[in-house]
């Protein structure tokens, strides 16, 4: 080969180590690049043996770049195919539509409104994920704004104030700003007076029966015409706490006769007697109804897009009363459907999750059976993984399914690479071992990374093996990192063999660990608790670190300071 042709190798070697490596943000290796280094470059396949020396002393040097090194080497050298990556990387992103009308407005504006009731359940995500994920794409802004006035039917739990707040951090976003309603309750006091003003409002002492039927039958309400001072005087007596719940409320004036009997003259504000939680907010008792107060909110907070679900779209409609009132020009709505979730027992529903918790049927919001963010958050599931699978399926307005399995998957893409291996045998048969076997087995930290090292295990005189692992008399059995055993006569006994072994189907390869020096794992699932026990390092790991128990599955580690290390099962 002459210098000429290595060199236009090594430069084509160079470019298609850099288009892997910034591709997949990762080292690359020979065997990616060969395929398509040979494809774009036929005259180099009479020398297919001699290439891949020479391309492996390339991707070496491009291995030891940094990350911004690689790219900007690649713009240098390839900018067109630096270019075609990153548009597909833009792309792959974007599983959601573009916003209505985005280019219309100088900022996107979004608000994530939860009910503070509870923490947030799964599919509690969905909104979050891809209010954050359009915030990030538009560089636009949003907040979290706590719907929290009815202190009554959906009464707001004081503690699920930050806990949302750490649920959405956990996604990985955090809002530009927090508002709670019911700090702001003087503000829509405010323009309900200008409502009434302008003769879009009025109060009303109708039993709900009785506004039902005239509301039915397309019948004004005797209180429709009251004249506004009149109006003002009550609604200041409501504000004043002179009604108790059910005796007053305030109607928007919309169209008695409209076609959909939900938009007719529907109230905006109603009497609730059970205080507030909040001591801030104890006092009141006139209390804005959500499509009243957060119609306000949105506009006074320059909302540019509402995202909300189908089932909600009269809520867009009654506010669009109050709009035209004002003047105020509505915002752009995305609606979809439900996501409806698989794997879980239990109802996604903070109430009945609720109720579950308070009957001791679930021991709290972390639960491993409990469909809530918290809990997969102490199983070790990231949270971009749970955004991924949220944002995957879109904004359509027909509902949707989501197997838990795509959100293990993702995630398992995610910690395979960092998780170490460890050995855990559950429920495990203790067997003798006989023969001259290595004092200790040497299993790799990670079976990808050999620079990680190996992990010393001492062996001792007998070992545990899962029930279903111990072969029929007579047959050998592979222990990983440890060696080959023959099964005889209730003992294992050691016999040299080497891994040829394995490869020719002659002898199965299991996990073990060491029967005197094994730690106490209790491991907890969605199916109940799983005991057994662990190689003896397992017993010295940190909270939060992320394993995997060799053919068992991920497993999060909780707590390690007691007679027993407490684990979480992640996925497989």
């Amino acid at each position: 080969m002459d210098d000429d042709l290595r060199e236009q190798i090594e430069r084509e070697a160079e470019k298609h180590a850099l288009l892997n490596a910034v591709k997949h943000e990762s080292d690359a290796n020979v065997g990616a690049i060969m395929g398509p280094l040979m494809g774009d470059n036929p005259d180099f396949r009479p020398h297919g043996d001699e290439i891949p020396g020479i391309a492996g002393g390339v991707i070496g040097r491009v291995n030891d770049l940094e990350y911004d090194e690689k790219r900007d080497r690649l713009e240098e050298i390839a900018p067109e195919e630096l270019a075609e990556i990153e548009a597909e990387e833009e792309e792959d992103e974007h599983d959601l539509p573009d916003l209505p009308n985005a280019d219309d407005y100088d900022e996107i504006r979004m608000r994530c409104a939860p009910n503070p009731n509870g923490p947030w359940h799964v599919g509690h995500a969905r909104m979050p994920a891809v209010i954050g994920t359009y915030r990030d794409r538009y560089d636009g802004w949003f907040c979290v704004r706590f719907d929290d006035t009815d202190p009554e039917t959906k009464r707001p739990d004081l503690e699920a104030y930050d806990g949302i707040l750490e649920d959405l951090d956990y996604l990985g976003f955090e809002p530009d700003d927090t508002y709670r309603a019911s700090d702001r309750l003087e503000t829509y006091y405010e323009h309900a007076r200008e409502l009434i003003e302008m003769g879009g409002a009025y109060t009303c002492s109708c039993s709900g029966e009785e506004f039902s039927e005239l509301k039915n039958n397309g019948e004004a309400c005797p209180h429709r015409d009251k004249d506004a001072d009149t109006v003002l005087s009550e609604f200041a007596d409501m504000i004043a706490s002179e009604y108790e719940s059910g005796e007053m409320v305030l109607r928007v004036k919309t169209d008695i006769e409209h076609k959909n009997p939900a938009l007719r003259d529907w109230v905006a504000f109603r009497m609730i007697d059970t205080p507030h939680p909040r001591e801030e907010a104890s006092e009141y008792r006139c209390w804005p109804m959500l499509d009243f107060q957060s119609g306000v909110d949105d506009h006074l907070l320059g909302i540019t897009h509402i995202i909300r679900g189908i089932d909600l779209q009269d809520s867009a409609k009654r506010q669009q009363f109050v709009y035209d009132y004002f003047g105020w020009e509505y915002p752009e709505v995305v609606h979809w459907g439900h996501v409806q979730i698989d794997a879980y027992d239990v109802k996604m529903s903070t109430s009945t999750i609720s109720e579950l918790i308070d009957a001791g049927e679930l021991e709290g919001w972390d639960d491993p059976r409990a469909p809530t963010l918290k809990s997969l958050r102490r199983r070790g599931i990231r949270g971009e993984a749970i955004v991924e699978a949220m944002t995957g399926l879109g904004t359509s307005t027909s509902d949707v399914d989501l197997a838990m399995s795509t959100i293990y998957a993702t995630n398992r893409d995610l910690i395979d690479d960092e998780a170490d291996r460890r050995f855990f045998v559950r429920d495990g048969m203790q067997v003798p071992l006989a023969g001259n076997s290595p004092a200790q087995g040497t299993p790799p930290v990670h079976p990808d990374h050999d620079e990680r090292g190996v992990r010393e295990i001492p062996v001792g005189d007998s070992v545990l093996l899962e029930a279903d692992d111990l072969p029929d008399s007579g047959e050998r059995l592979w222990l990983k990192g440890l060696g080959c055993f023959r099964f005889t006569e209730e003992t294992l006994e050691y016999t040299d063999d080497d891994i040829d072994v394995v490869r020719e189907g002659n002898a199965d390869v299991v996990h073990w660990v060491p029967a005197s020096e094994s730690v106490p794992v209790r491991m907890r699932t969605m199916d109940g608790d799983v005991t057994g026990r662990a190689e003896p390092g397992v017993g010295d790991l940190a909270a939060d670190e992320v394993v995997q128990f060799v053919r068992v599955g991920f497993a999060r580690i909780d707590d390690s300071s007691g007679d027993e290390t407490v684990t979480y099962y992640t996925h497989d």
